[in-house]
């Protein structure tokens, strides 16, 4: 399906290399961006577009152009994918994202006879934290995700931990999918994990919380979703057998996240959160009264999820024989005080700049000793790290002495967390900061005169050199960012208009409106081949019926009211007031 993308290459730049299968929004591919040298891999997602009719792709392209902002912030979180664009080619919608090199969780979950194992209770818990963690962020932006599944959670290659994709999904980019969700429209693959209000388009945050604890049910019995038999009086789900390891306490949780009633299930993935930790604080000590159980006092923070612990065990009993071997353990393995106090004291020789001095104290620990180890990989370490410091000092050095003041910030930056070479660096540092804030003052100065003399062109050049490590740079960064949006944004509007009079025969406000895009946008290219086209058939300026003009200066109106009751910020009209949007002035 879809081969005939692979292959194709998307805006000049992002050639398409795979496919990666389609669900309810659109079509996913990955894709390598053919601008750079090592052509790195992104995930591009063709938004699927259920009828070209004028006014429904008119819809469209206004919440496409505002609401992929959404997106853009979520990907400023460390465990969900970076947004690099958006764009429209074709009447085609596409975001492209990062790509994340690892595997999805249907590699780690006991799916097929030889895939994986049962996951312990520890590891299941772990996997939930990550996991919230994410959603807690996503919540608290307005956004629900509506489709987690094993296949939407990568385990990332670089450090193991969870990053969630797929955000083409989101209800916030929630496109053309209005009204009830069809079980047609699922992917098969999200079956089971989607409960029951998705389907009669009553979402909630916690709709993604239900499909969380469906995952990890199905880590701790093997048993996917649809596989689990339903309470035919009160539509609950049965997981839990005598066969099945889990605690009383863990098994309440999962059975709150996935209850029919979303009203009966936590309100949010810190409520959740809440409740793992209190927990791990009530199992974790041994709490017993002459060998009973005893009572234990809850948590500070439990008193409004009481509920959820009503007629609750809670197993805490612990075998004393085994706390007493391992206590006996930790103390007979302990290494004497005296081999870890030479390896702390050749520590300090090395942050003191004595590397030599360390590595001879550090050689003194005897092979018999259980520091040994640890010292011998230290010593591994503290020269490697010490060759690197040497090295990005030497071209801290070279950065200064060639006046590239934003590259020594960089390359400081860089130097391992040795303080005998920090300190030595610090005083570059700082005589790069006082370059970086005089030069940044002469670039305002500059942008500040070429805009009283309306040289605007001139004064954005001035302000996009201002280093972004300066005190105005991140403000004059996010500024331009802005600026830079918007001014894309009002391209797209431009040229959607001059479609809109070409349609109806206006070619001379085409024209006009096409006239207005700026060449340093990304429908610039396409702009000048519709004024190309348009040109050809323009209309002498008598043959246009008064009607008509009333009518563009009404569609006019009604476009900038739109904008100004979008999410977005009113786009400025006239270039002269381009500028403003970036206030260069403090």
């Amino acid at each position: 399906m879809n081969h005939h993308m692979i292959g194709k290459l998307l805006q000049a730049r992002y050639q398409i290399v795979q496919n990666l299968g389609s669900g309810v929004f659109g079509q996913t591919y990955i894709a390598v961006d053919v601008n750079y040298p090592h052509q790195p891999k992104c995930v591009v997602k063709q938004l699927k577009v259920s009828n070209f009719h004028p006014s429904y792709l008119d819809t469209l392209r206004l919440r496409f152009l505002t609401e992929t902002s959404t997106l853009k912030h979520l990907g400023e979180h460390p465990q969900i994918p970076n947004f690099i664009t958006c764009f429209e080619e074709n009447e085609r919608f596409y975001l492209v994202q990062e790509f994340i090199p690892g595997h999805d969780l249907t590699a780690e979950l006991p799916i097929a006879d030889n895939w994986g194992s049962l996951w312990r209770e520890d590891e299941v818990v772990t996997f939930l934290e990550d996991a919230l963690s994410i959603l807690e962020f996503v919540h608290s932006q307005g956004v629900i995700h509506c489709d987690i599944k094993p296949e939407n959670l990568i385990r990332r290659a670089v450090d193991g931990r969870l990053v969630l994709i797929d955000f083409g999904s989101i209800q916030s980019v929630n496109f053309g999918m209005d009204g009830d969700l069809s079980i047609y429209q699922v992917p098969a693959t999200s079956l089971g994990y989607i409960p029951p209000e998705q389907f009669i388009g009553q979402t909630q945050p916690n709709s993604d919380i239900y499909a969380l604890g469906m995952i990890a049910i199905q880590a701790l019995t093997g048993f996917e979703p649809l596989q689990l038999k339903v309470d035919p009086y009160n539509n609950e789900i049965v997981w839990r057998t005598a066969d099945i390891l889990v605690s009383d306490y863990l098994a309440a949780i999962l059975s709150q996240m996935i209850r029919y009633n979303f009203q009966d299930r936590f309100q949010s993935a810190t409520e959740v959160l809440r409740v793992l930790q209190q927990m791990q604080w009530e199992t974790s000590v041994p709490q017993t009264v002459e060998g009973k159980i005893a009572h234990i006092p809850p948590a500070p923070t439990s008193d409004n999820l009481s509920p959820l612990f009503t007629g609750m065990k809670v197993g805490l009993a612990v075998n004393s024989l085994l706390m007493g071997l391992g206590t006996y353990y930790l103390l007979n393995t302990s290494p004497a005080h005296s081999e870890t106090d030479i390896l702390s004291k050749a520590t300090k020789e090395y942050q003191a700049g004595d590397l030599q001095q360390a590595i001879a104290l550090a050689k003194l620990i005897p092979t018999h000793s259980n520091v040994y180890p640890d010292a011998q990989a230290t010593i591994e370490e503290w020269q490697q790290q010490w060759q690197t410091a040497a090295k990005q000092y030497s071209l801290t050095e070279q950065a200064v002495l060639e006046s590239r003041w934003s590259d020594v910030l960089t390359i400081a930056n860089q130097i391992p967390n040795i303080s005998y070479w920090q300190s030595k660096t610090q005083d570059l540092v700082q005589q790069a900061q006082i370059n970086i804030e005089v030069q940044t003052q002469d670039l305002l100065a500059k942008a500040y005169t070429k805009a009283q003399a309306k040289d605007f062109s001139s004064a954005l050049e001035y302000l996009r050199q201002i280093p972004s490590e300066s005190s105005a740079g991140a403000l004059v960064q996010k500024k331009l960012a802005e600026y830079n949006q918007k001014r894309q944004i009002r391209a797209a509007y431009f040229l959607h208009q001059a479609r809109k009079q070409a349609l109806v025969g206006n070619f001379d406000y085409a024209v006009k409106y096409l006239r207005r895009i700026p060449q340093d946008t990304p429908v610039y290219a396409q702009a000048q081949a519709k004024l190309n086209e348009y040109t050809q058939k323009l209309r002498p300026q008598s043959q246009i019926q008064p009607k008509v003009a009333y009518n563009v200066v009404s569609v006019t109106q009604k476009a900038k009211s739109l904008f100004a009751h979008s999410s977005i910020n009113q786009l400025p009209l006239q270039p002269e007031n381009q500028l403003q949007e970036v206030n260069i002035q403090w």
